[in-house]
């Protein structure tokens, strides 16, 4: 195809879509009014499947499908990462020397790691009851983890993070999302609608597929990020160019 051809055909489209997105924009409600009707249906659906969270809600059950893919391009983009920044061939691999923490540093790193950890897990368990969710209580745990390599060196933190195990938990977390939607389905109802047990409002048990769904989203949004920053903190402190004289012992490779 040639580059004529793209240019009009991109054209094209781009004026297609200007045209059903302005005709889309002429039945939204008004900017600045008190009555907005997808609020008001949002928070109805909510409260209707006792979900105390709307947000979560909207994420997990009213809008499952959505979030599913933006769940997908995480995964791809933590695919996508470590393709291609896993260990070239012409590449050694040194031994990272000990860092030098001050003690206030270890001190302070030490005891936030586990606290930090703890509220992680707890964003994520609370996410159909409270503010925060798979999402933000992911990104959490993820950065408690790597409170290790601040208080510490990359060392420690490399015998906390077995990348083997974080990248399974990944594909199990990004998997278990698709395969809870096949409730749905098993039940004779749409995927993803939520057809669990509803449960008590405002309790831990409350809100059917949502909190399974959260959990999952939580383990695979904790598990990516460990797995994509441990590719740049390799090549930061492991990867030696070819003309350096590192030593290739047997380190665990991120890719």
């Amino acid at each position: 195809m040639t580059r004529r051809v793209r240019t009009i055909v991109f054209l094209l489209a781009a004026a297609a879509f200007a045209v059903v997105f302005a005709i889309a924009c002429t039945d939204l409600p008004r900017f600045g009014t008190h009555h907005h009707p997808y609020g008001d249906r949002a928070v109805a659906a909510s409260l209707q499947h006792r979900t105390a969270n709307v947000i979560s809600a909207i994420n997990f059950d009213q809008r499952a499908l959505d979030t599913l893919g933006e769940e997908s391009i995480l995964f791809g983009a933590v695919l996508g990462g470590v393709s291609l920044l896993r260990r070239m061939r012409a590449e050694n691999r040194g031994t990272p020397e000990p860092s030098r923490v001050l003690p206030s540093t270890l001190l302070l790193g030490a005891g936030l790691l586990p606290v930090t950890v703890l509220v992680g897990a707890y964003i994520v368990a609370h996410g159909q009851l409270s503010p925060g969710g798979g999402f933000q209580g992911g990104v959490v745990l993820a950065t408690g983890l790597h409170l290790a390599y601040v208080a510490a060196d990359y060392r420690v933190l490399r015998r906390l993070r077995p990348l083997a195990v974080f990248a399974a938990l990944d594909a199990v977390g990004a998997g278990a999302f698709g395969a809870l939607g096949l409730a749905g389905l098993v039940a004779g109802a749409a995927y993803l609608q939520n057809v669990l047990p509803l449960g008590t409002f405002n309790t831990l048990s409350s809100a059917g597929l949502v909190p399974l769904v959260n959990a999952a989203v939580g383990l695979e949004v904790a598990s990516g990020v460990i797995v994509l920053i441990a590719q740049f903190l390799d090549q930061a402190v492991e990867i030696a160019s070819p003309d350096d004289d590192g030593s290739a012992a047997d380190q665990e490779s991120g890719a």
